[in-house]
């Protein structure tokens, strides 16, 4: 393997941290994967090993390969005992400013001082986030998308002192995990956040003015504008309230143009937020 890194630790075992140990595993680097929950460590090894199976079932991978790329990973609810040895540590907690300000000083007081740091955030400020490190310059965005993996970008985010050291080791890891990436300046949302929540919120909007339905909103975005999915479909996949939190940052950061449609404030009031609790825009 030609990667700068071997070692990789990633920091929340949700659903976009489980997607990321692995395409870690399955480009070959050994992965700790850690969470403050067992249950939650628990679900997503077991859904690493689902998707593992399915690799193998289409033949991309061989039983004997999977096993390996199996044995390559771990878990704990220990974020000292994950990070001892990693060489790039990939944060993916939720997305809090408090929660990853926290995790960053875990990962200060706990991983070697030569380790390359990165964030999966969506929108959150990544200065703000080295700002608990003794060494900003190592820490930079990785921006992930949902299902990591069969999603092929990943957005590498340059914030105020981040070292082209690490940018080049994220890019470099990225490519090893077969993505391709963007190189963006810190800005609220960055790319795809922000074109993405105008989007969506628009789509709201469009509802509750009764302007079409949610089925037709979705078809037409599909079939006019060839978008691989609706409006509706992605934002219960992403989940409502991480997408009104995110459109909450914008607005306070970027101004009126993103403030959240009421309609999606009273959909996550009343627990509608998506696929992982069965009901969002749509019933699952």
């Amino acid at each position: 393997m030609t990667s700068m890194v071997e070692r990789v630790a990633v920091l929340g075992a949700g659903t976009m941290g489980h997607g990321i140990a692995y395409v870690a595993i399955a480009a070959g680097y050994v992965v700790q994967l850690f969470d403050v929950s067992q249950g939650v460590l628990d679900q997503a090894m077991s859904s690493i090993r689902a998707i593992a199976g399915k690799a193998v079932d289409r033949g991309d991978v061989t039983a004997a390969g999977c096993q390996d790329m199996l044995a390559r990973l771990s878990a704990s609810t220990s974020i000292a005992e994950a990070v001892q040895h990693a060489e790039l540590i990939i944060e993916a907690v939720p997305e809090r400013i408090e929660v990853k300000l926290t995790t960053f000083e875990a990962v200060q007081n706990n991983a070697p001082p030569t380790a390359v740091l990165a964030t999966n955030t969506s929108a959150l400020s990544i200065t703000e986030m080295a700002s608990v490190l003794e060494d900003p310059s190592r820490l930079a965005g990785m921006h992930f998308f949902n299902p990591v993996h069969r999603m092929k970008l990943v957005e590498i985010v340059r914030a105020l002192e981040t070292s082209d050291h690490t940018i080049a080791a994220i890019d470099d890891a990225a490519r090893q995990m077969g993505k391709e990436t963007v190189l963006v300046r810190e800005s609220p949302g960055f790319i795809t956040s922000r074109i993405n929540a105008l989007i969506g919120n628009e789509a709201f909007y469009m509802l509750q003015e009764g302007v079409g339905t949610a089925r037709d909103i979705d078809k037409a975005m599909k079939l006019g504008l060839n978008h691989p999915m609706g409006p509706f479909e992605l934002v219960d996949l992403v989940g409502l309230d991480t997408r009104l939190a995110i459109l909450q940052h914008l607005h306070r950061t970027l101004g009126e143009k993103f403030r959240p449609c009421p309609l999606l404030e009273q959909y996550v009031k009343a627990g509608r937020v998506g696929r992982k609790t069965g009901r969002g825009v749509y019933d699952y």
